[in-house]
C-alpha cells in the first residue's frame, strides 16, 4: 500500500493570510489530505472566509472551543466576540455547530486520535508544560471521544504551541496554530506520514512545518474592516506573546491603534 502524507492544521482563527500561505505550502509538498483541529474562526478578521476555505480544503474538521461557543446565541459580553459572530453567516454558524468533537484513524498500524483541546472537553486546556496525569488523560476514552481503542498518537491544538512528545510508546503532539501562533510568529502545522490502515511494518513519520507569512498584510486587513481589539491582535501576530501578558510587558502597537 502507498505511503500517504496528511497535513494537520489547527487554530486558523480567521487569519486568511496565514491560512492561504500554509495551504500553498501543503500544495507545494504534494500533500493531498488536510485535517483541521478546530478554532477556524474568532479573534481574526475573516472568520467566514476561513470557514469557506476549510469546508473546501479539509477532509475532516473537529470542533474547537471558539467553534463551539461563537455561533451563539449572542450578543456576548465581549464586543470582539459579538463582532466575530456577526461576521459569520447563518450557514457558517450552523456548520460550526455540527462539527464532531474528535476523529480517529489508523496510520501504519498506529491508532491516531484528533481533537481540539483534550479528551475531556473543548474547554479543558493542556499546555506544553503539563503533569503526568494530564498526559495520561489525553489518551483516555471518554464520553467526548466515544468508544474505541486507546490511541497511540494524540494530536490536538488549542494552546497555539507546537510540539511532539513521546513517552513509553505513546506520542502527544500539538499542531500549534496557523493563524495565531504563540510560540514564534510563524504559522505551524504537522505532517503525518504513513500507510492509512496499514500495519506496524509500514513506514511512519510525524514532523513539524513552520511557514512564514505576511503579518503586516494580515494586520492591515484587520484595521481596514474595523475589527475590535485590533491592537492586541497586531501585537500577538508580531511577537507571538499572548494578549494577557501585553500590559505587564509593555507591549503595544500604537501605529495600528491610531490608523483605525
Amino acid at each position: 500500500m502507498p505511503v500517504e502524507r496528511i497535513a494537520l492544521v489547527s487554530d486558523v482563527h480567521g487569519n486568511m493570510t496565514a491560512y492561504d500561505a500554509v495551504l500553498a505550502d501543503i500544495d507545494a509538498r504534494g500533500i493531498g489530505t488536510v485535517l483541521n483541529l478546530g478554532d477556524v474562526a474568532g479573534k481574526g478578521p475573516r472568520g467566514s472566509a476561513a470557514v469557506a476555505r476549510t469546508r473546501e480544503r479539509c477532509a475532516v474538521t473537529v470542533r474547537g472551543n471558539w467553534d463551539d461557543f461563537m455561533p451563539g446565541p449572542g450578543p456576548f459580553d465581549d464586543p470582539a466576540v459579538t463582532w466575530g459572530r456577526d461576521e459569520l453567516t447563518a450557514d457558517d454558524r450552523q456548520w460550526l455547530r455540527s462539527l464532531p468533537l474528535s476523529h480517529d484513524l489508523v496510520v501504519s498500524g498506529r491508532h491516531v486520535r484528533l481533537f481540539h483541546a483534550s479528551a475531556t472537553s473543548v474547554y479543558t486546556r493542556v499546555f506544553f508544560q503539563h503533569t503526568d496525569d494530564e498526559f495520561d488523560g489525553m489518551f483516555a476514552t471518554t464520553p467526548m471521544t466515544g468508544d474505541g481503542p486507546t490511541p497511540d498518537l494524540v494530536v490536538y491544538g488549542d494552546v497555539h504551541d507546537v510540539y511532539i512528545e513521546t513517552r513509553e510508546g505513546r506520542t502527544l503532539a500539538n499542531a500549534g496554530s496557523v493563524g495565531n501562533p504563540l510560540d514564534e510568529p510563524t504559522a505551524s502545522y504537522l505532517v503525518l506520514e504513513g500507510v492509512v490502515g496499514g500495519t506496524r511494518d509500514d513506514p511512519f513519520a510525524l514532523g513539524i512545518v513552520r511557514v512564514p507569512y505576511d503579518v503586516e498584510a494580515e494586520i492591515a486587513v484587520a484595521v481596514a474592516v474595523g475589527m475590535p481589539t485590533v491592537e492586541a491582535y497586531a501585537v500577538e501576530l508580531r511577537t507571538a506573546v499572548y494578549r494577557g501578558f501585553h500590559a505587564e510587558r509593555g507591549l503595544r502597537a500604537p501605529d495600528v491603534a491610531t490608523t483605525r
